[in-house]
Order: structure tokens, then sequence, then C-alpha cells
């Protein structure tokens, strides 16, 4: 891990990503079992609505300045840097004022009155994003990330205080809201005093405006879909289910999800820059060595999710009180469905690195797609039980098209997949059969509909 090699510095990387990520969940996770004591489940039921809209706004907006400071030639310019921040800062200020423009209509469409009051407190959060200095984005791309760890996981910290001790003063949904804000606001002062550099300034060079619009009109269009990805679960579960069962579905999702959170930051951070400077169709030796980092973090996120598989009810009985035992069911439906997609996680950032985030969006587009009319014909037919069933199949059935993507830029490791496939189908058996009971007490009828 010493010198200045690639792989040296990915495997630094790997290890403060691993760290931080680790860090950031194993504080979330403790703060969610303190607040599940001082809150009620509807209370997270009402903040996972305000996360689907937060984050739904950032990623549908996102225009790639990140990816594109880190494949970009001119990525450790000033006046490139200067100019994605400029960008960058629009755009969360602009964010902030839709947030509260649509607070209203969110609130109506859920029938929750008080989300017109949370969301345009919470939306202060997307313009004090903004301002973050490219110098993070920097640090990703030459895989030099452990002050960036560092600093991030701190300001995690403060933001968890806060959140903890304005729940045990409120005891209320404002107290997840008003912490929310925290923790932003730690990261923005944070690395703007304590990572080098040079401070950003605002800039409009037309040449790098136009390179970061070029690459960035198919990453807008991709994390618009990959939003649809990622929260489209809860944004459907949050018309259909009430909100209570809504809150304790976050809560197993978010354990469930722990191994698989780790897995795609580890490879948003790492494959870029290994893809960028050693291409697999460049030789046989850079096929091999990205091939076996594809096996390690396989092997170690396929059997994270299948440890959360097998043990979930458990962890829900030893971690949480009574009222969030539906959980542990919901943690082995949501581990098994994202099985599929652990598999093929690797593939799709070799498009990135070369560039070509236009076949990167036709892969996200297919997978939101799917993902939504899986989960919304699942859960309109079987309830709970059916959204879960629709997002596996979803992974399964946009697979072909993600091999697609791999076989164009020479990524694509059809042993690794069929081996890969085999373990999950066997083990996945295992863990439905074992939990076959808990499984079957989950709702089967939805609530309410469109």
């Amino acid at each position: 891990m010493s010198g200045d090699r690639l792989m040296a510095r990915a495997l630094r990387a790997a290890a403060a990503i691993l760290l931080g990520h680790g860090g950031s969940q194993a504080l979330r996770l403790a703060s969610n079992l303190i607040l599940t004591r001082l809150l009620f489940p509807e209370a997270f039921g009402i903040m996972a609505i305000v996360s689907v809209v937060t984050v739904g706004l950032a990623m549908f907006s996102d225009v790639g300045v990140g990816p594109s400071i880190s494949q970009s030639k001119r990525g450790d310019e000033q006046v490139f840097l200067d100019t994605a921040w400029t960008i960058q800062v629009i755009r969360g200020l602009l964010l902030c004022g839709i947030t509260g423009i649509l607070a209203l209509p969110v609130a109506n469409f859920y029938g929750e009155p008080a989300l017109a009051m949370y969301l345009p407190v919470a939306g202060l959060s997307l313009a004090i994003a903004g301002f973050n200095p490219t110098r993070i984005e920097t640090a990703h791309r030459h895989l030099l990330l452990g002050r960036v760890t560092s600093l991030d996981l701190l300001s995690q910290v403060i933001g968890v205080t806060f959140m903890v001790v304005l729940a045990y003063l409120m005891q209320s949904v404002w107290a997840l809201v008003l912490g929310g804000l925290v923790a932003p606001l730690a990261k923005l002062v944070l690395t703007s005093v304590f990572l080098p550099g040079k401070a950003n300034r605002f800039k409009w060079e037309r040449p790098a405006a136009q390179e970061l619009m070029h690459f960035g009109k198919w990453i807008f269009l991709s994390t618009a879909c990959y939003f649809m990805t990622s929260q489209g679960d809860k944004a459907i579960l949050g018309r259909f289910l009430t909100l209570e069962i809504l809150g304790i579905y976050n809560i197993g999702f978010f354990l469930a999800n722990f191994p698989a959170g780790i897995g795609h930051v580890l490879v948003n951070r790492l494959l870029i820059p290994l893809y960028r400077e050693k291409p697999p169709t460049e030789s046989r030796e850079n096929f091999d060595r990205i091939g076996r980092m594809r096996l390690v973090m396989t092997v170690s996120i396929m059997s994270a999710m299948l440890v959360m598989a097998y043990s979930g009810p458990w962890i829900v009985g030893l971690l949480y009180d009574p009222r969030y035992t539906m959980s542990g069911a919901i943690i082995v439906g949501v581990a098994l469905g994202l099985l599929p997609h652990v598999i093929g996680m690797s593939y799709d950032q070799s498009a990135l690195a070369a560039g070509d985030s236009r076949t990167f969006f036709i892969y996200t587009s297919c997978r939101a797609f799917l993902g939504i009319a899986f989960i919304l014909i699942g859960v309109t037919t079987y309830g709970l039980v059916g959204a879960l069933i629709g997002m596996g199949a979803s992974h399964i059935v946009s697979h072909p098209v993600l091999i697609w993507l791999a076989r164009r830029h020479g990524a694509h490791d059809m042993r690794h997949d069929l081996i890969a496939s085999c373990v999950a189908l066997v083990a996945g058996a295992g863990a439905v059969w074992l939990h076959w009971d808990a499984l079957m007490l989950l709702p089967t009828e939805v609530v309410r509909g469109f």
C-alpha cells in the first residue's frame, strides 16, 4: 500500500472509503437506535418522504461535476474547477427554491400537511452543499482520500450529535429536519478550512462550461434515472402504505443496504480512476488486474449481504423494540433483492471512465424504468411482499443491458457473473427457507392507491 503506484493509491483509497463509509453507517445506526427510542415510527416515515424529495431534486439536477473533474484532462486546472464550482453553487440555490415550491403539492399528494413546513427547511441543505469546495473532487480524482474521509466523518459526528440532542429536547420530527442541516454545514466549513488547495472563486470560462455541460447532459439524465432506482421504492410505498409501515420499511432498508452502500461508494470513487489509467481494452494485464479487484469486491459485498439476509430478524430483535419487528423480514427481502445488483456493480463505471456518458444513461434509464414498473406492479398486486419481489426481478431483467455496456468497453467477465449468480441463487434460497414464516407476515394488501 506504500508508494505512488496506481494500485497502491487505489488500496489506500479503498481503505479510507471503508473506514469513512463504515464509520458513517455505524454513526447512522447508533443515532437510529437512539432516535427510535426518542421518537415514533411515523417520524421516520415522514423523513423518508422528505428524503425522497430532497435527494430526488439533487439527483434530477446532477450535471456530473464530480465525474467530470475525475475524468477530464483539464480536471486539475483552476479555471476549470472554478467554473465547475460556479455551476454547482447556482444549482444548489435553485434546488433550495424548488424544494419550497414543491412543498405544498407534495404534502397534498401524500396527505400529510406537515410536509409543507418541513420541506422548505430541509431544502436549505441543498443550498449549503452547493458551496462545497472542488478540492473534495480533486482528492477523489487522485485517490487521496484520507483527509477527505476524516473531515466527512467528523462532520457527520457533529450532525448526529446535534440531531440526537434536538430529538431529546423536542421529541418532534423537527429534530430530524433541523438536525439534517448541521452535517452539511459542518462539512462545508471543515473542507473549506482544512483541505489543501486554492479556494474556489466565481468564474465562467466558456470552453470549461461547454465541456462540463457536454459530459454532464447524460449524467443529468442518468442520475434522474438513478433517483428512480434508489428512491423510487420509498416514493411509491409512501403512497400505498401507512407512514408507520413506511418508517419501519425505511429502517429495514437502511440495515439491509449497508453492504451495498459501501460497495456503491467504492465503485464510484475507485473505478473511474482505475478504468481511466488502466483501460481493460489496452492489455490482458489491465483486464486481469481490474478483474481481481472486482472479484474481491463481489465476494466481500455479497457475503455481507447474505449475512444480513440470514440474520436480519435476529438483528432487529436484538437492537430494536417490538414496534419494529417487521423490519427483520424487510431486511431479508431487501438484501436478497439487491444481490443481482451487486453482481454487476463494477461494470457501469467503465463507460464513464471512457467519457461515454450516453451508454451509461441508456443502462441507468432501462434499470430505472424496470425498477419502477416491477415495484409498482408488485405492490399493487401483493403489497409490500410484491414490492420486494419486484425489486429483485428488476435487477435480474436489467442485467443484460449492463452486460452490453461492459462489453462495449472490454470490462465484462462472464465467468465472474456465472459463479456469482449460482452462489446468490443457492444461498438466497436458503435464506428464504429459513425465514419463510417471517416473510409471510409482511403486508400483502395496500392501504391506499393513486
